[in-house]
């Protein structure tokens, strides 16, 4: 076994990669990877026993959500980036250890690598596998997962000019827990639930940011044709990156196109302003590697999700900023003021040729909680008259497998009295479905990214206010789930945090599930996987 990996839910035979990532992630990188996390449990216990505050730790506090955010599935291949972290970090922390003078420090907290060389000789003894015991090891990454996709938000929130220090503090507690043989394991499953509470604030933090930014988002056409301009396509979840990419191609010449993850920042009203900013190019993110053949343009990736790409010239129009990046890729950097240059991209767009129109129309979206709320009277009498039976919320991520045909079918054969609550790439498999509406209501209501998955939250949670009920799992609202990657936990555990029960979770239930945690979760929580369309749809409606 050359490395081990099961963080995702391609998962290789659904137990964990052992020779390459089914990402596309290499063993030094994956090796890198568990490193540079190893490390951060290291300044997380020098924090926890030096009883530092987190308020005198800025950079600290930064670094570490970036590098977190770094190992996220799809994320950054690059393994020169992660040496240049691990060294960033080891240096930090060697400079935080002297608070901490007199503490029982773990190997974590005091071992020394500069070089690569030295670097994956080390990761060979602390990865997943370290931990013997299965179950201990199960709820672990479960937690570190979870932190990897709250470190996801806070990032885009902390980009935005917005940061809760709290997040950090329990980032540092959660991740010291990690190195700690003493918790028992129902501790540690009290610990993944604070994970969801903070989870929760996490995305109330970003939806903050870009809601006190960019403006609430409203419903919004969103065209999926082409014009005959050079263009740019970016993808990932920044929208600082896209903001300042728009600024910079004003008056260019240079049109701007999202894909995948990008699609929501046309519902914000700030950036409908920009007449370059033309619409959304292509599918799903595993789609990129023919959409990124027939766009001609340059590709900015913002954050996760990269797929390798089959060509150099595709390879050589891919640039990257944040915590992705990609070998033989151009990263642009941020100054010390969070401003990017991206005129090489502009000037590259320049030479080369329009995009190929892949597909036309316009789709919807735009359904974040204040257009719902806005059109609360309206859903509520569709409610009580029986012409709404049940919302479906079918949030989350979108992958390459076949059995992800299942949510497609299952969109499709849902009777036609009732919604569909989505947010982050799952969408892509219905939304171009021509599902009609219910008295003027779509019957996919798009909240936007998979961080806008809190926005499903607050609509169930005024729900269940304006319906007087005591428990929001009593009212008509069904999940049915699909996950990929950490993003996707943190939101289960979010979920999970505010009550939500027997939430349905597909294709497959995730690797790092140990037995007997699954079980727990079945137990506790009504946690279930997915089975035939017809069945479940008879099970969700109660047929």
């Amino acid at each position: 076994m050359s490395m081990f990996c099961f963080q995702c839910q391609e998962a290789a035979k659904g137990t964990g990669c052992e020779v390459k990532g089914v990402c596309g992630k290499n063993e030094e990188v994956a090796k890198l990877q568990d490193l540079l996390v190893y490390t951060l449990k290291g300044i997380s216990e020098i924090i926890s026993k030096g009883g530092l505050d987190v308020k005198d730790l800025a950079e600290v506090n930064h670094e570490v959500i970036k590098c977190l955010f770094m190992t996220i599935t799809n994320a950054n291949f690059d393994d020169e980036a992660f040496v240049k972290e691990i060294n960033k970090m080891i240096e930090l922390r060697n400079g935080l250890r002297g608070k901490a003078a007199g503490a029982d420090l773990h190997d974590a907290a005091t071992f020394e690598a500069s070089s690569k060389e030295a670097m994956l000789e080390k990761a060979a003894g602390i990865g997943v596998l370290a931990t013997a015991n299965e179950d201990v090891r199960s709820l672990r990454e479960l937690i570190i997962y979870g932190l990897k996709g709250l470190a996801a938000y806070t990032h885009h929130a902390l980009n935005i000019g917005k940061e809760n220090v709290d997040i950090y503090a329990f980032v540092y507690k959660a991740l010291a827990a990690t190195l700690n043989d003493s918790l028992s394991a129902d501790e540690l499953v009290a610990l993944t639930l604070e994970t969801g509470k903070f989870g929760v604030a996490a995305m109330a933090l970003l939806d903050e940011a870009n809601t006190s930014k960019y403006g609430n988002p409203e419903i919004t056409e969103v065209n999926i044709g082409v014009r005959n301009n050079p263009a740019i396509l970016i993808s990932g979840h920044d929208l600082t990156d896209l903001e300042q990419l728009l600024e910079q191609t004003k008056g260019t010449g240079v049109d701007v196109y999202t894909h995948s993850e990008m699609l929501p920042a046309h519902y914000y009203p700030a950036f409908k302003k920009y007449d370059n900013f033309v619409g959304n190019y292509g599918n799903a993110w595993w789609k990129q590697l023919d959409e990124f053949a027939s766009f001609h343009g340059p590709i900015l990736f913002t954050t996760n999700c990269i797929v390798p790409p089959r060509s150099e010239e595709i390879r050589d129009r891919i640039f990257t900023s944040g915590a992705s990046g990609y070998p033989g890729c151009t990263h642009i950097e941020a100054d010390e003021h969070g401003r990017k240059n991206f005129a090489e991209i502009i000037e590259f767009a320049k030479t080369l040729p329009a995009p190929e129109e892949i597909e036309s129309g316009k789709i919807v979206g735009g359904f974040a909680h204040e257009q719902v709320f806005a059109l609360a009277d309206k859903v509520v009498d569709a409610v009580k008259s029986g012409a709404i039976k049940k919302f479906f919320v079918m949030a989350g991520c979108d992958g390459r497998m076949k059995s992800r045909e299942y949510y497609t079918e299952f969109a499709e054969k849902l009777p036609k009295d009732t919604v569909i609550l989505t947010a982050g790439c799952a969408k892509y498999r219905y939304n171009k479905l021509n599902l009609g509406d219910i008295g003027g209501i779509p019957r996919v209501l798009d909240a936007g990214q998979c961080n806008d998955s809190y926005s499903l939250a607050l609509i169930a949670l005024k729900l269940k206010e304006v319906f007087g009920l005591d428990d929001v799992n009593q009212l008509p609202i069904a999940y049915n789930i699909a996950w990929y990657e950490q993003k996707a936990v943190i939101v289960l555990l979010a979920l999970l945090y505010l009550g939500v029960k027997n939430i349905h979770l597909g294709p497959t239930l995730p690797a790092f599930l140990s037995p007997n945690v699954a079980k727990v979760l079945v137990e506790t929580f009504g946690i279930a996987g997915i089975g035939t369309v017809d069945d479940d749809i008879a099970l969700f409606m109660g047929k």
